[in-house]
């Protein structure tokens, strides 16, 4: 069994299937739910139907529409943070370390497949397999923690998504709200709009929040694919739209610093690595592929297409709006019927996305749950669950209301754990034992040690700031429009 979802995101639309069983079915076996879900991205991961095997394009499709989500919104103000020529130099520079380290997972999984006569090894169990071929024997003994450590970081990952959207969604819809009644037909005007107040942001969180709960309790995820769908071209609509807009009168660049202040840039790092998660969805595509030995190039030729949507998305919104760029670049557009529909087309996708992106952690923690209690007292623990941990996501939103700084923390804790940390650790631990070059074990260590800096500080600045008080620390969803 095996789901994956895309993230049409931040991080464009999420779309997330399961392979073989339907969700209650999963309760039976709680054992195996560790596994079933940790080949999902963490991310926002593409969705895989139970086909005979996918071909190359098929797989390509997937692998880019994973990776886009709520977080490319984000990288213009990411690029901001790290300045117009070293925004888009380390985007570059995660991209090719965010791919190394998918080709690493991919080898490792490949390989323990092999060894113990497996078709499939999902992300937790590569890694529990991996610290069972340490040589230290105490990495042995321990070797199922690493499954559950990924299980962990999937769960806060997914969660902290959940918590992203909800900022987002309020964001922008308390923007549309605000600028209804001097919304026009002309998209082309210089006059500065004035907007009108409406009630605070977290009031909208809490709006949406009777929606969110009916969503999460469909527990069947075939319903769920139809939302996927219908978020998917909502998402994909509104890019379009914003990439024709922010090419547009595009000022002087030099203006510009090259590289921003070395405070700032932790943000950027959050930001990006968030925007990149999609390990997770490389080995249930590799799994699906007609030709598994194609994969590694189709992932190369993957990887390079949204590297290079992150830069031009990332550096062309920094240049359009220079300091005046918001937390997600939706806040930035004109306020005329045709940009605001834009806001509107990405509130449907998102809310779509919500559900999706909750399967994940929902599937892991429930029927370990529904296990402790007898058959007739399952279906509503399993929805007071559902209620709690959603209630939780609202909660922690209105609790950190700057989508920018929630991006960044997100990213900062669980993705560079998923992304840079493990794999090249899992590299060492599988192949140390059959002699590995120097060089290799340096590069992997310089990996890991790059992500655990990027976790440390990262998380460090996103909570100072977060935790800083004063009128100079405003919320992301002051909406004042220019056009």
């Amino acid at each position: 069994m095996s789901v994956t979802k895309s993230d049409g995101s931040p991080q464009g639309a999420v779309a997330l299937k399961l392979d073989l069983v339907p969700p209650p079915e999963s309760a039976k076996k709680p054992e195996n739910t560790d596994s079933s879900f940790l080949d999902g991205s963490p991310s926002e991961s593409p969705g895989l139907e139970k086909t005979k095997g996918i071909t190359g394009f098929q797989a390509l499709v997937h692998l880019v529409k994973g990776n886009m989500g709520t977080g490319i919104l984000g990288l213009p103000l990411a690029v901001k943070n790290a300045g117009i020529l070293v925004g888009p130099l380390s985007l570059l520079a995660m991209g090719v370390i965010a791919c190394h380290c998918m080709h690493i997972l991919v080898r490792c999984a490949q390989r323990f497949c092999h060894r113990l006569n497996k078709p499939f090894m999902d992300y937790g169990h590569t890694v529990m397999h991996g610290l069972e071929a340490s040589p230290s024997a105490w990495l042995r003994t321990h070797a199922h923690w690493g499954r559950r450590i990924v299980s962990f970081f999937l769960i806060v990952t997914q969660l902290g998504f959940c918590c992203v959207y909800i900022v987002f969604l309020a964001d922008n819809l308390k923007q549309v709200v605000e600028a209804v009644n001097s919304t026009t037909h002309n998209c082309h005007s210089n006059e500065t709009v004035t907007l009108t107040p409406t009630m605070d942001s977290r009031l909208y969180m809490l709006a949406f929040l009777p929606v969110l709960v009916l969503l999460v309790f469909i527990r069947n995820l075939r319903i769920l694919t139809t939302f996927s769908m219908l978020a998917n071209i909502s998402m994909l609509v509104s890019l379009v739209i914003i990439t024709q807009y922010i090419v547009q009168g595009i000022p002087d660049p030099s203006r510009l610093p090259l590289g921003a202040s070395w405070k700032t840039y932790p943000l950027f790092f959050g930001t990006a690595i968030f925007s990149f998660e999609s390990i997770g969805v490389v080995l249930p595509l590799e799994n699906k592929m007609k030709d598994a030995r194609r994969f590694p190039a189709i992932l190369y030729l993957g990887m390079s297409i949204v590297t290079s949507l992150y830069i031009g998305i990332g550096a062309l919104g920094y240049l359009r709006f220079g300091d005046d760029i918001k937390a997600s670049i939706t806040l930035n557009l004109p306020n005329c019927w045709l940009y605001q529909s834009v806001k509107l087309l990405y509130i449907v996708g998102i809310l779509c996305t919500y559900a999706l992106q909750f399967y994940v952690p929902a599937e892991i923690i429930i029927p370990l749950a529904i296990s402790q209690v007898s058959p007739r007292w399952a279906l509503l623990l399993d929805l007071s669950i559902r209620l709690a941990m959603v209630c939780l996501t609202c909660v922690l939103a209105i609790l950190i209301p700057r989508l920018d700084l929630v991006l960044a923390l997100v990213g900062s804790v669980s993705s560079s754990a998923l992304a840079l940390i493990i794999p090249p650790l899992l590299e060492i631990t599988t192949y140390y034992s059959e002699g590995m070059n120097p060089l290799t074990i340096a590069k992997d260590a310089l990996i890991s040690l790059l992500g655990f800096v990027g976790f440390v500080v990262g998380t460090y600045q996103a909570l100072e700031e977060l935790l800083e008080p004063g009128p100079s620390r405003p919320f992301s969803n002051s909406t004042i429009c220019i056009q």
